[in-house]
């Protein structure tokens, strides 16, 4: 993470690929397997309806992780770091407390997506498959420690056989397309429940690792000396924002679509993941739900990977402390084991993740904010007013509607 690339005299694309990156890492976050169950229970259950939350939560999304990339550009450092200078040893330790825990909760999701792919694909044993899904993660780690630039490839790979999984899926449903333009561009609700799911679409939005990460993946990837050079390294990670949100967006919106074009046109409610995969095999074929289940899969290891590398960023950044990344996989791949030998229901295991990564967005987004509309922190790359308006907007929103599912989850 820490090597420099050099700016590039080259033009056209070959002067945008050193920059493109950091984004498709970041990424990975908004594709991870706890958002698998929402995307297919919002298609079964209200169609196309919803696909518009996809639409903003993509927009918001833009915004805050350009937020966290230009942190990294402008300062050098990464979001922990600077929230280890500005606020008192205490304060940071309490954040670096928080922060694992909202990284082992997303690494739970993301290793049990991982082991219920390799369950559904090959009809192994759950805890076998979750036995073959830590070697995978083993395996992706020694790829990262080779070089970042290795291990950035191989993330973006993998990014790219999701897509293809989820577009075969959207090929062979055959979805109403003017449907789809009409829910992606038509925001409404049918019904409160519909309101409670949308805000479980769009309080998920945001993971609080992703901007944590994305500050330390361009703090050094290309040093500018100056402002003039650091608002143009700026301006080529926000087209590597855009091109890498773009197809996360994609990958959830085809999610929604596949669902409704099956799921929802049949009147079958499809809230759990295995019950899926069972449907697609039932209604399109075998392949059909391979792809599921490849894509569930490789959206699980990338994500896992990307968590533990998050979690050696906030360590360092927050308290000066640093394990082996080998010892911490191990420590994060105990508790998602354990939760599997106890028979836990994989798809409840995700929905209880998401609550307690619901504590952890204030403690991202708020210092995030704080800091980009610091002009002492952040000199010309400072926000603009209206960005700074938006963003503590997008925030009320997001940690309000954590808030709330949070309480109703809780409840019922």
């Amino acid at each position: 993470m820490s090597d420099v690339l050099h700016q590039s005299s080259s033009r056209g694309i070959k002067k945008l690929l050193p920059y493109l990156g950091p984004a498709f890492i970041a990424a990975v976050a908004y594709i991870d397997p706890g958002n698998y169950a929402t995307n297919i229970t919002a298609g079964s259950k209200y169609g196309y309806a919803l696909l518009w939350v996809i639409f903003a939560s993509n927009l918001m999304a833009v915004l805050i992780q350009s937020l966290s990339a230009k942190l990294g550009i402008a300062t050098g450092k990464n979001l922990p770091e600077l929230c280890r200078e500005k606020f008192s040893k205490k304060t940071s330790f309490l954040l670096w407390i928080q922060a694992e825990a909202v990284i082992m909760a997303t690494d739970l999701a993301e290793f049990i997506g991982a082991a219920l792919g390799i369950y559904l694909l090959f009809d192994l044993p759950l805890i076998t498959s979750a036995l073959i899904a830590a070697v995978g993660s083993f395996a992706i780690l020694e790829i990262q420690r080779r070089g970042y630039r290795t291990f950035e490839a191989l993330i973006t790979v993998m990014i790219f056989v999701v897509v293809i999984a989820f577009g075969a899926q959207v090929f062979y449903a055959k979805p109403d397309t003017s449907a789809v333009v009409l829910g992606l561009f038509t925001p409404k609700f049918e019904g409160v429940d519909s309101i409670l799911l949308s805000a479980g679409m769009l309080g998920a939005t945001v993971m609080p690792h992703a901007i944590y990460l994305h500050s330390s993946l361009t703090q050094k990837r290309i040093v500018g000396i100056n402002d003039l050079e650091r608002k143009r390294i700026y301006r080529f990670e926000l087209i590597d924002i855009v091109i890498a949100m773009l197809i996360a967006g994609a990958i959830n919106a085809a999610m929604v679509i596949v669902s409704a074009a099956l799921f929802y046109k049949n009147g079958i409610l499809v809230e759990d993941l295995d019950v899926a995969y069972q449907q697609f095999g039932d209604m399109l074929g075998p392949s059909v739900a391979m792809f599921f289940g490849i894509g569930l899969l490789f959206a699980g290891l990338s994500s896992s990977s990307v968590g533990v590398m998050t979690g050696d960023v906030v360590m360092q950044g927050f308290i000066k402390r640093h394990i082996p990344i080998y010892l911490r996989r191990v420590i994060t791949t105990v508790p998602p084991l354990l939760i599997i030998l106890w028979g836990v229901n994989p798809s409840k295991a995700l929905v209880v993740s998401q609550v307690v990564l619901s504590f952890g967005i204030a403690f991202a987004l708020v210092p995030l904010i704080m800091f980009t509309s610091n002009k002492k922190i952040m000199g010309n790359l400072v926000n603009h007013k209206i960005t700074s308006s938006v963003a503590w907007l997008i925030a009320v929103l997001i940690i309000g509607l954590n808030l709330f599912l949070l309480y109703e989850t809780l409840l019922s």
